[in-house]
């Protein structure tokens, strides 16, 4: 049993990563400001023994009373949506939220794990991408607030780990996808749930012939335990190796609402990555992780989640 602070805990993996940990054992504080983060999506884990919320800008100084074993810094708005409206608080959560939670994680003895993602590689020139690869990202671009605030909170992270010995883990994080998404979040896959639930043309950007890698986030908490227990700095890339284009994406989606939908297709926006693909070699061979759900399923299972939420 560990004492573990989530920043970013109500939003969609962090809420998924407090019930795993409490599930297991743990004892869990979870932190959020709720910008995107939503109470419903940690309702169900405050009848739980063990889960304490505080509603807290992680940008701003954080304090913990206790003892603390881990810090799990998730905070941050992490859809496209989001950049162009918040793109001053991705900064800041990227860059001082990083700090503040280093800090707290130095202050209490405690391992400090940051959730990174796979925008670090930007429009990759190397594919599949392994944690080797520096990338290819556009600074001043659009997505560049939320690209360089994750690239920022690595080095950061490593700085810390360097200069003052704190035990740090950081993960890679592909697209995500599961219940507990918002579903106006601009997301390829809650967007075409959504759409095709709702009998409303489903929007491809592009032509739909670039590529991501679908990771359900049973899967993908399940690879974050696994690094946060391991003595592994990483970073790691955690994400489902099986590429799909946007195009087959819409297909599944139709086909498993049953949707009549049809397809429209819209300019494909600033710097948005033609392909998108782990090598998760590393997490194989280091923590004997590799995703065991395939996309059809995951859909499913968003899909019943997404019709519950929208009462359709």
């Amino acid at each position: 049993m560990a004492r573990v602070v989530v920043t970013g805990g109500a939003g969609f993996l962090g809420s998924h990563l407090c019930r795993r940990l409490l599930e297991r054992g743990d004892e869990v504080v979870c932190l959020d400001n709720l910008i995107t983060g939503s109470i419903a999506n940690i309702e169900a884990l405050f009848a739980q023994p063990g889960f304490t919320f505080v509603q807290h800008d992680v940008s701003t100084f954080i304090w913990v009373p206790g003892e603390v074993d881990a810090v799990l810094h998730f905070a941050s708005p992490a859809s496209p949506a989001d950049f162009e409206r918040i793109p001053i608080q991705i900064l800041k959560v990227g860059s001082l939220g990083t700090h503040n939670a280093l800090g707290l994680a130095k202050a209490k003895g405690a391992r400090f794990f940051l959730a990174s993602t796979s925008e670090v590689y930007g429009d990759p020139l190397v594919h599949p991408q392994p944690e080797t690869y520096w990338g290819n990202v556009n600074p001043i671009g659009p997505r560049g607030v939320y690209d360089e605030a994750k690239r920022f909170a690595e080095a950061m992270t490593m700085a810390y780990h360097r200069h003052h010995g704190l035990d740090v883990r950081i993960v890679r994080i592909f697209n995500t996808f599961g219940p507990q998404m918002r579903p106006d979040d601009g997301r390829a896959v809650s967007n075409f749930i959504v759409q095709a639930l709702r009998g409303q043309p489903i929007t491809i950007y592009g032509d739909g012939s670039q590529t991501r890698s679908f990771t359900y986030v049973d899967d993908e908490v399940r690879g974050f335990l696994a690094l946060l227990d391991r003595p592994i700095t990483g970073p790691v890339n955690i994400g489902n190796p099986v590429e799909f284009t946007i195009a087959q994406l819409a297909e599944i989606v139709l086909e498993v609402t049953g949707s009549s939908s049809p397809l429209v297709f819209e300019p494909l926006p600033v710097d948005d990555p033609t392909q998108r693909q782990p090598d998760i070699t590393l997490a194989r061979e280091a923590l004997g992780w590799e995703p065991t759900v395939d996309l059809r399923t995951g859909i499913e299972h968003t899909t019943a989640y997404f019709r519950g939420a929208l009462e359709i």
